[in-house]
């Protein structure tokens, strides 16, 4: 019974995560490129025309198997760019999903053909809205630490990003 309460709040917890609304935009086109650097929230990281900030993930309960990741997007280009995909060794599936209200019950799809960046527009994957699911997790996240994932863009190319892992309950603009 107790393992089945476990399951419940972990399940919970990861809707949690992600419960909260969206914005959308962005712009750019540049040669691809590999960066790697610690971001923290309030940081910024440029990958061609793209400047990613204000990464985060929230800690998880122990009995949680998916989680979500956030960060902004803006694209200072003159074209349009795309997320295609996000990797991490964190967990054994990671996806670009989209989370929305469609008459009253919450709808979390996978975005296949991966998230526009459109030019001169900023897009913020958080709770809620877009976003990074991990699933399988290795293990749940736990407030402190960080979490790597690599993005891949279209246009842009790939950078590996860390998530810091905020407190499970964060407030809205946290």
């Amino acid at each position: 019974m107790i393992k089945n309460i476990m399951r419940i709040a972990g399940a919970l917890s990861a809707i949690s995560l992600l419960f909260s609304p969206v914005l959308a935009g962005s712009h750019g086109k540049k040669a691809p490129q590999k960066m790697e650097m610690q971001m923290t929230v309030g940081e910024t990281v440029k990958l061609g025309d793209l400047e990613l900030s204000g990464s985060f993930t929230k800690a998880m309960p122990p009995a949680a198997k998916a989680g979500g990741g956030f960060v902004t997007i803006t694209n200072n280009g003159y074209e349009s760019d795309r997320l295609v995909s996000a990797a991490s060794d964190a967990a054994n599936m990671v996806q670009l999903h989209e989370m929305r209200m469609e008459n009253d019950v919450m709808v979390m799809r996978e975005m296949k053909d991966g998230i526009e960046i459109p030019a001169g527009e900023t897009v913020m994957l958080k709770p809620g809205g877009l976003h990074i699911m991990f699933m399988k997790v290795q293990k749940p996240f736990v407030e402190g630490e960080v979490v790597k994932v690599t993005l891949t863009f279209e246009k842009a190319g790939t950078v590996d990003i860390m998530l810091p892992v905020g407190p499970m309950m964060m407030k809205m603009g946290q």
